[in-house]
């Protein structure tokens, strides 16, 4: 049977698609041309691929198996986003304005040199420059990267850490060792989540519980000092990252308590997306009666800012 050479080419492309290695001498003799055709057709689609991989960010390679002496397809990394993906993410990073403008400058443009195609990333720079370049830092000015990816470490690694920390309420810096077990994101600050080691400090806090862990904004983290000395929490004791992240408002600590309340607004939707874990109970004519899990004192201040959209506001 006589083939062409879009024959042979898509045949060869179909079979290291379908996961199946090739042989040049055994396609040679299939097709009745000699292995140099069968060569230039593996070459073609080499070209085909990595001309692909710029749009779809997909990058598969022909990889030789010099032992087998065959060929086969090999999908090295999902290389690039799509440009609505790199312009989702640089609008977030920017609203987010979590980090200091230089960092924040410096991720941008290594994200977009290295995830968008080459051709895109002008476009991509033109739809961010207005928000960059009036881009407005946040109080603090602390760079922190660096004590992100500490803590991060000391946390897979299950490690104590000793903090210096600036408080809230008095401006005080004090010492802590902590038992850290999970960094969070909200409304422009990064936190860490974690457990106070010294009794003599926790008895002063209203929450004792080990259940519920202290907070404490990373920005305002002076010092930080990982220990080579590790701590053990039980599977089935550890702390539920996801769970806790439903359950806390405005990252305000405290005890885990049920709410109830009314909504008299039209839209009910922001209400069940600011609140995981709320409960839609029953509904009237002046509106709907929602339950909700949330730890800590943030609560009252998100209802207060709901003004006369939240009546009926009771802890059970």
């Amino acid at each position: 049977m006589e083939y062409g050479k879009i024959d042979r080419v898509l045949g060869l492309y179909t079979k290291l698609m379908g996961g199946y290695s090739i042989s040049k001498s055994d396609e040679a003799d299939t097709y009745g041309v000699n292995e140099r055709t069968i060569q230039r057709d593996i070459d073609d689609i080499r070209d085909f691929l990595e001309s692909s991989g710029n749009h779809t960010g997909f990058v598969n390679s022909i990889v030789y198996d010099r032992f087998e002496k065959k060929y086969h397809l090999e999908e090295i990394y999902h290389l690039k986003l799509t440009n609505g993906e790199i312009l989702a993410i640089c609008k977030i990073l920017l609203d987010s304005r979590a980090f200091v403008k230089e960092d924040m400058i410096e991720m941008l443009n290594t994200l977009i040199s290295c995830c968008v195609p080459k051709k895109n990333q002008k476009l991509v720079m033109q739809l961010i420059k207005n928000e960059e370049f009036h881009y407005v830092e946040l109080q603090h000015k602390t760079r922190f990267i660096d004590t992100l990816w500490n803590l991060g470490e000391a946390i897979s690694k299950c490690r104590f850490v000793e903090i210096s920390y600036k408080r809230t309420k008095d401006k005080k810096t004090v010492k802590r060792k902590l038992k850290p077990v999970a960094i969070m994101f909200s409304e422009y600050y990064f936190y860490l989540t974690a457990f106070i080691d010294d009794e003599s400090v926790r008895k002063d806090f209203d929450v004792i519980n080990d259940s519920f862990p202290t907070i404490y904004r990373i920005d305002r983290i002076k010092s930080l000092n990982v220990l080579s000395e590790s701590f053990h929490i039980p599977y089935s004791s550890r702390f539920e990252e996801g769970e806790f992240r439903k359950r806390i408002q405005f990252m305000y600590g405290g005890k885990l308590q049920k709410v109830r309340f009314k909504f008299c607004g039209n839209d009910v939707e922001p209400i069940l997306d600011r609140l995981p874990t709320a409960k839609i109970v029953d509904k009237d004519d002046e509106g709907y009666i929602i339950t909700a899990e949330v730890f800590g004192e943030g609560i009252y201040m998100w209802v207060r800012r709901q003004g006369e959209l939240i009546k009926d506001f009771e802890v059970l």
